[in-house]
């Protein structure tokens, strides 16, 4: 942990929001300020399977033969995972759990060993400003550059900011009905979840349609309120 970083107890999170919501520059901002460690679900399968791990062997034999990894495989990796050093400082996990079993079987795994979930945060949208938000992206073809048909047009329409680059892209799946269905998806899938924690008094719901700086204010409060 650097001189920029706050100290506090571990405090461990599970992240909720849909695509588009900031899951991963918020982890980012916790990761860089608390020390905790962002653990996403396929990150951690695929360190696995490529560290030959017993259940990264599992994982393998199953994605291979092209069927979806059990639980009790994720559970197992999030075990070996959960041991290591750099996890001391809390985790936010992302990407897992995804159903209300899933997260009762993190319940069981956290008590296993010695950890708990302190808080699970919903990052909150508008679902017409997220459709309006995620299907006018777009970015530079040559360096990557992200810009917006409503929020963040080049200086020189068609030039690239930073680069000078002509050449834009965007995303296939960045158009209206696609991010519709995604946002749709999203909230079905985890409406028990949210349920699950709400239930269990972990739950903070967080505005996601601020600006950044003031969801990275809000985060802060509820990991310092988790771990007073």
């Amino acid at each position: 942990m650097d001189a920029s970083q706050t100290p506090a107890t571990a405090a461990n999170l599970v992240l909720l929001g849909p695509p588009g919501a900031g899951k991963g520059t918020q982890a980012r901002m916790l990761q860089d300020r608390f020390g905790m460690v962002q653990l996403s679900t396929g990150d951690m399968l695929r360190a696995a399977v490529a560290a030959g791990t017993e259940a990264g062997q599992k994982a393998k034999a199953v994605m291979e033969a092209g069927e979806l990894v059990s639980d009790d495989i994720v559970i197992a990796i999030l075990r070996d995972r959960l041991a290591e050093d750099d996890c001391a400082a809390g985790v936010i996990l992302d990407g897992f759990p995804r159903t209300a079993d899933q997260a009762a079987a993190l319940d069981d795994l956290m008590a296993e060993v010695g950890k708990r979930v302190d808080a699970a945060i919903s990052l909150e949208v508008d679902d017409d400003a997220m459709v309006t938000r995620i299907s006018g992206r777009f970015t530079c073809a040559g360096c990557g550059e992200g810009y917006h048909d409503s929020f963040k047009q080049p200086a020189s329409e068609g030039v690239c900011d930073k680069c000078g680059g002509t050449e834009m892209k965007r995303r296939a799946d960045d158009n209206a009905e696609t991010v519709k269905q995604r946002l749709e998806a999203y909230h079905a899938q985890t409406a028990p979840l949210i349920a699950f924690y709400e239930q269990k008094g972990a739950l903070s719901r967080v505005d996601a349609m601020a600006d950044i700086d003031a969801v990275a204010k809000e985060l802060t409060a509820v990991v310092e309120r988790s771990t007073a």
